[in-house]
């Protein structure tokens, strides 16, 4: 049995036990052999020996369903030692070592009551009816797990990309299974993002005490202005900051990420092709048990709110109680229900919290709360004249937001900037006479041509352009690809130095 399999089970809060395909309990931590009567040196114990009717399944073919999931999160009933069948919320992951497949199940009891807080210290509203406790619990659970595989998932996706690169790297253009590396290495990124996800999880230091002043005005506006961009004039966009908004201690970036998150839900909380209004809000909140919001629990004092409304359909009344549980979604494929959960654990871990409210019909309202540093925001003179550049930049990313994005910045900065939505778009742009690149920017996974065949077309025809890679998950391989890499999500700050970099290194062209 592998050390972290079993550290990881022994350090579980919580009953949990690791299960063979088969249905056979291997191993169990002392929780769960409190529960299910179980003598610790083990035996022989099948599943199906604690599995409720009420799962409907049995237990062999319900674990079947879960074999292409890496962490799931479902309710089952389990019978315990003494007494009734028990509901949980159970925490399911896959393991996969050498045709091996294995399963740890970690159970998480329903909490019918949140947990007490002290009146004098905090607001009494919660965010759903089972409670900021249980949520939390929920949350941890799925932590607990992924950093129990993260370790073999992290480690096989490695290996899939590696080799994938290696084949495509010997494999001719026309060769017949070159498509189908294509496809794999597509597939394994994919992956790899949902990987990157679940990582966040494990990050719960609080973010805030390394993190500098932040200007929230900014980050609002740069996300309304990248969406606005790629959106064109479907939605009315309504942008209303703070003019004396407080500053707040937090990692940049993420808070962005999260921010977005909520963007998205909101553009897509309208159907297809139909128009609507979304607004984005920033101000300063003084919480107390007289002004609180109730849908949040937090700490009284001063936060700075970011409000992201939008005039969609809105979500149903019992939806609303599960809405950052991790992997739960009304969305269907390729939505995994991490958005909300991810956002959800941005922002506590910066000491703040989150609010949804919503109508059916009417639309849905998230409101941000991070604590307020009680410092000004001093309106910029000017930009920061050490990031402008000039000079024509190609960006070539088969996702039209990124697109949108990279060319919103780099415009701003003094740069002029051509896009292509494909690597066969890239070197058409490329091949015209009259089109001088500077340098060009490009995502390495792209449907039809990847960013790997079109780098080696440019290189065939110009050595010397330099490439910046960008990718959503970066490899040692990767690095030397191009001039320059980036990894995704990357912040403008980053993606303008990196291209000041590359370009300042560029040999001169006479």
């Amino acid at each position: 049995m592998k050390p972290e399999v079993v550290f990881g089970l022994e350090g579980a809060a919580w009953s949990a036990m690791l299960v063979s395909a088969g249905g056979a309990v291997l191993l169990t931590n002392a929780a769960a052999q409190e529960f299910f009567g179980l003598s610790p040196d083990g035996g022989e114990v099948q599943l199906a020996a604690f599995w409720a009717p009420e799962n409907g399944s049995t237990a062999t073919d319900f674990l079947m369903l879960w074999e292409k999931s890496p962490v799931a999160l479902t309710d089952l009933k389990f019978r315990p030692a003494v007494g009734a069948m028990e509901n949980f919320s159970t925490a399911i992951a896959l393991l996969n070592n050498g045709g091996n497949k294995w399963f740890v199940l970690q159970l998480l009891p329903h909490l019918e009551k949140p947990a007490a807080v002290p009146a004098e210290s905090a607001i009494e509203f919660k965010t759903t009816p089972t409670g900021d406790a249980a949520l939390k619990q929920k949350l941890d659970c799925v932590l607990q797990l992924a950093r129990t595989v993260s370790l073999d998932f992290n480690n096989a996706l490695t290996g899939v990309l590696a080799h994938t690169s290696l084949l495509l790297g010997k494999a001719e253009p026309d060769h017949p299974w070159r498509h189908s590396l294509l496809e794999v290495e597509k597939s394994a990124a994919r992956a790899a993002e949902i990987a990157s996800e679940l990582a966040l999880f494990s990050r719960q230091e609080k973010e805030a005490r390394r993190a500098p002043a932040c200007n929230l005005n900014a980050v609002a506006g740069r996300c309304v202005d990248f969406f606005r961009n790629a959106h064109g004039t479907r939605f009315t966009w309504r942008l209303t900051p703070e003019r004396s908004l407080f500053e707040a201690r937090v990692d940049e970036a993420k808070v962005q990420q999260a921010l977005t998150k909520i963007l998205e839900n909101a553009v897509e909380a309208f159907a297809a092709n139909a128009t609507g209004q979304i607004s984005v809000e920033t101000r300063n909140v003084e919480l107390t048990q007289a002004t609180q919001d109730r849908n949040v629990r937090l700490t009284a004092g001063t936060y700075v709110c970011v409000e992201i409304s939008d005039s969609g359909t809105g979500i149903k009344a019992e939806s609303l109680p599960r809405i950052f549980e991790p992997f739960f979604t009304t969305k269907k494929p390729p939505h995994r229900g991490l958005g909300l959960a991810l956002v959800y654990g941005i922002i506590t871990n910066h000491g703040g919290g989150v609010a949804i409210s919503s109508q059916l019909g009417k639309g849905t309202s998230a409101r941000v709360y991070l604590p307020a540093e009680k410092t000004f925001v001093l309106e910029s003179s000017g930009t920061d004249k050490s990031l402008h550049g000039s000079g024509t930049i190609l960006v070539v990313d088969d996702e039209s937001l990124l697109l949108t994005m990279s060319e919103t910045i780099l415009s701003e900065f003094g740069y002029h900037v051509l896009t292509a939505s494909s690597g066969q778009k890239a070197l058409a742009i490329l091949s015209q006479p009259a089109t001088k690149v500077d340098l060009v920017i490009t995502d390495l996974v792209m449907p039809g041509m990847s960013g790997r065949e079109l780098i080696e077309h440019i290189r065939q025809a110009d050595p010397a352009l330099p490439i910046i890679c960008t990718s959503g998950y970066v490899m040692a391989e990767d690095k030397k690809v191009g001039a320059g890499y980036l990894q995704k999500p990357f912040t403008s700050s980053e993606l303008l130095l990196k291209v000041k970099s590359v370009l300042a290194s560029a040999p001169e062209v006479d």
